[in-house]
């Protein structure tokens, strides 16, 4: 029977990046800059969403670099722009719901390349290579009965890693940007015959405040961290309208799960 692997958030996720690369490979769903649907208005305008994006997803990319892997691939939707996607190999994003293009990510991703695979946002840029590395090793060392899961504060999920595009199958059918949407996830997928093991839980950028508590999470100096404290200084203090200070009114259309 699956059963859940729960465990402390941080337990065994040290900072030290292995020396031998991994085999497998990770996955990065992620928009171009220019497209975001990143919903951080209000009080963010337009133009800082952008650069909050822009830096989260450039951090993100960095971190995924710099881990020991077999192969790095980036199933981007939108024109690439300026965006340093070296390393990686970059395949188009499926037209569909979120669902419809997590399973085509791993299928596509995983064609040819029949690698244990963990897909991330790019909500996430405080991940660095050690946990990253650290969330492969856990995934890699089990059985092919097995995924890893990640999820956030939210109920959402930041990180799926499968050894098999098949099991990927699910994903369509669970509801997104939910408050249960990782438990509904882990559910489908034990459903499926899996056994789901916990990662370390991440907040990813859904709000201003997800923004600011990820900036703060962030190694000083990196792009995200500079870029929300530059835009947390320049925001109204009272956005207005009765909304309080980072309130979403509707889930990012672009937000991984």
């Amino acid at each position: 029977m699956p059963r859940s692997g729960r465990r402390a958030a941080r337990d065994g996720y040290g900072p030290r990046v292995p020396d031998a690369v991994l085999t497998a490979q990770l996955l990065v769903l992620a928009e171009a800059p220019a497209r975001t649907t990143m919903a951080l208005d209000p009080p963010c305008t337009p133009d800082q969403v952008a650069a909050i994006a822009g830096a989260a997803v450039a951090d993100t990319l960095d971190a995924v670099r710099a881990t020991p892997v077999a192969r790095r691939v980036v199933a981007l939707d939108g024109d690439p722009g300026d965006l340093d996607l070296s390393g990686c190999t970059v395949l188009p994003q499926t037209d569909g719901d979120t669902g419809t293009r997590l399973a085509a990510a791993f299928a596509d991703a995983m064609d040819g390349a029949a690698l244990p695979t963990l897909l991330i946002g790019t909500g996430t840029p405080q991940v660095t290579p050690a946990l990253l590395a650290a969330c492969l090793d856990r995934l890699v060392t089990t059985s092919r009965q097995t995924a890893v899961l990640g999820a956030a504060p939210d109920g959402r999920w930041w990180a799926l890693g499968l050894h098999a595009a098949l099991e990927a199958g699910v994903l369509p059918d669970v509801p997104t940007a939910r408050a249960d949407t990782a438990e509904r996830t882990r559910q489908a997928l034990e459903d499926a015959g899996l056994t789901v093991l916990d990662l370390p839980e991440l907040t990813d950028v859904a709000s201003f405040s997800d923004a600011l508590a990820v900036a703060a999470a962030c190694e000083p100096g990196t792009r995200t961290a500079r870029v929300v404290t530059a835009v947390a200084g320049a925001v109204p203090a009272d956005p207005g309208a009765g909304q309080p200070r980072g309130t979403v009114t509707e889930p990012s259309a672009r937000s991984l799960a």
